[in-house]
């Protein structure tokens, strides 16, 4: 039987098996899902959309049987190669019809298919007073939970309760023979003897389907204060914030490098945008008095507060009422110290009243092409590793300028003892259809068009894999790893025998997401 007549028998498997509406292989469809943020792979030979778990199960067993490569797809603002088959002829599971939850208030445990984006999620919580630890990353209009846990992330709650991942205690995984998986042997717990949920979040989808994620309910903290610091040099940003992190006071916090707040988070501060903000933090405010005094607060700070320092940080300190808020707040300027001065909260009141903001960053500020590349190093590190990147840009300053490539710097906490150091890199460049259908026409129409530029790409993608390999020299881990970081290379002998030996139990073909991870 020839390859074509093999894809049209399996597609008329999957149309049998899951009903027509959810095999789709429409040629604008493929191409829009054959590219990320980042890059152009191969186009599948169909998208399927099962609409129940059950459905999942049956649509993955059948890919398997027929050897061709399963890739899930969550809500696709992913930049590591994560959904992309470079070989293409690939079967895409697209899990947005997944969209089914349950909350058990009374046990404190929320179930959610993998679909779910974390807007929704949030939504749904918010009408009970109620979170999960973490609970969402900025991308959280699109990201789903399933995404989240297979890629792993970090945002919102990050500070307090550390990535995603570390909010999940239980997974139901769709195996590649179409079984079933539930991780946890306790029902109320996730560490009942090993880890087994922990194998299966970040995997990439190298292990099985998310189908299922439960996490823990807590209380919401209704009342926040929202703080943001200047600092003139990196050494004394970063002293600041190790100690920060190691008080854990805040739910999340974040730095922006002068250049962003110039670039990619100005382009939000027009007029327009600030009168959004003003109108979303005194609608939102509990303290309708406070709300306005915060938007006279903002107004007289005009944009002195996005070109205060070389880096700013900002910081959503949670309290029961106002007092607790208030305390933690100057206990987190005692903690600052003389390393950093406080300047007006303009951003941290946004993102407080709007986490999930739509994504035009996935294009820099006058439209250019957009990738981030991050790290996770130790405290010891994250300052000499600053040091050899800007020493690594001086090199390349002629090329780049000749270029028009540029870039600015984002960083998080991860726990107490993790610093993520983003860099976001900006090049000239055409779109795709991923960014023109995301973003939509509207936007687009307002943003600088580029016209192809292979010389700008191919310069732009050689910096960042040599970024990339600069933070292995510094010892850096990944979220999101996609294809684009090093993972089973970077395993001691005896983890890489056991972590081998599990995909191959688990996907003895090796269908599951080729190429993921190293795999």
């Amino acid at each position: 039987m020839s390859a074509v007549m093999q894809d049209d028998t399996l597609k008329a498997r999957l149309v049998e098996a899951l009903g027509a509406g959810a095999v789709v292989d429409d040629a604008a469809r493929l191409a829009y899902v054959a590219n990320d943020v980042y890059r152009t792979g191969g186009a599948p030979l169909c998208i399927l959309r099962p609409a129940s778990v059950a459905a999942l199960q049956t649509a993955v067993r059948l890919c398997a049987e027929a050897g061709v490569a399963i890739v899930p797809r969550g809500g696709g603002a992913s930049y590591t190669d994560g959904y992309l088959f470079p070989a293409g002829g690939h079967v895409l599971i697209d899990t947005g019809a997944l969209t089914a939850m349950e909350i058990d208030e009374r046990n404190a445990i929320v179930t959610v298919e993998a679909g779910v984006t974390w807007a929704n999620l949030k939504a749904a919580l918010d009408a009970r007073g109620l979170r999960t630890p973490f609970w969402g990353p900025f991308s959280g209009i699109a990201a789903t939970v399933g995404g989240s846990v297979s890629q792993n992330s970090v945002s919102h709650g990050t500070a307090a309760h550390g990535i995603s991942a570390q909010s999940v205690l239980g997974l139901d995984v769709v195996l590649a023979n179409g079984e079933l998986l539930t991780t946890n042997a306790a029902e109320a717990m996730r560490f009942y003897g090993p880890d087994i949920t922990g194998l299966f979040t970040g995997d990439c989808g190298t292990l099985g389907v998310k189908a299922r994620i439960r996490l823990p309910l807590i209380a919401a903290l209704p009342h926040a204060e929202a703080l943001s610091f200047a600092f003139d040099s990196f050494e004394a940003y970063h002293a600041a914030v190790r100690r920060a992190q190691i008080a854990r006071i805040d739910d999340s916090h974040f730095m922006i490098d002068l250049a962003l707040s110039q670039g990619q988070i100005g382009r939000q501060q027009s007029a327009g945008a600030r009168m959004q903000i003003a109108w979303s933090v005194f609608s939102k405010a509990p303290n309708k008095l406070k709300g306005l005094a915060q938007v006279l607060k903002m107004a007289l700070a005009g944009e002195d507060p996005m070109r205060s320092g070389q880096y700013m940080c900002h910081f959503i300190v949670e309290g029961f009422d106002p007092a607790d808020a208030a305390h933690k707040a100057d206990r987190l300027r005692r903690i600052i110290g003389d390393d950093g001065r406080e300047i007006a909260n303009t951003i941290p009141a946004f993102v407080r009243t709007m986490p999930f903001a739509p994504l035009g960053n996935i294009l820099g500020p006058d439209g250019e092409r957009w990738v981030p590349i991050h790290g996770v190093l130790t405290h010891e590190k994250t300052v000499p590793f600053h040091s050899a990147f800007k020493a690594l840009l001086a090199a390349r300053k002629a090329d780049m300028d000749r270029l028009g490539i540029w870039t600015g710097t984002m960083a998080s906490p991860v726990n107490s003892s993790g610093f993520l150091y983003e860099i976001a890199l900006y090049w000239p460049d055409a779109r795709t259809p991923y960014h023109l259908e995301t973003l939509g026409p509207d936007w687009i129409a307002g943003l600088k068009d580029y016209p192809a530029n292979p010389e700008a790409k191919a310069y732009a993608n050689e910096l960042k894999e040599a970024i990339v390999a600069l933070m292995q020299e510094y010892g850096s881990g990944h979220f999101q790893i996609g294809r684009a970081y090093p993972y089973v290379s970077r395993l001691k002998p005896q983890a890489s025998v056991l972590v081998r030996a599990l995909k191959d139990q688990l996907d003895p073909k090796g269908v599951m997401n080729p190429g993921a991870l190293g795999f």
